[in-house]
């Protein structure tokens, strides 16, 4: 069993490519890196874990997918062309609501 050593945060522009099928990738960004070594102190590896949960690895990645590679684009220069398109933010009508301050 592996254990976790350090955790931090990924820089922007760092993503984790997934091949769902031999035609098809995805990318995910990277959220945070994880230090993992062995029970015995041996054997170090980094690993990112991605926006959505997944590392190489894991048990529970989404189904059919296989790690390829993680790859670093700056920021200024866009996401990779097969990034998951960012979820469109929630326009719903639940949360906390700016109310009118009375004037006495």
């Amino acid at each position: 069993m592996k254990r976790i050593v350090e955790i931090v945060p990924a820089r922007p522009g760092w993503y984790a490519r997934w091949r769902l099928s031999p035609e098809d990738t995805r990318c995910y960004p990277v959220s945070l890196w994880a230090l993992l070594e062995e029970a015995d102190g041996t054997g170090r590896e980094v690993v990112g874990v991605d926006c959505i949960g997944q590392w190489p690895g894991a048990d529970d990645n989404e189904a059919g997918g296989e790690f390829v590679r993680y790859l670093f684009q700056t920021p200024d220069s866009g996401p990779p062309d097969d990034a998951e398109p960012p979820a469109a933010p929630h326009r719903g009508t639940t949360g906390p609501r700016l109310q009118p301050v009375a004037t006495p």
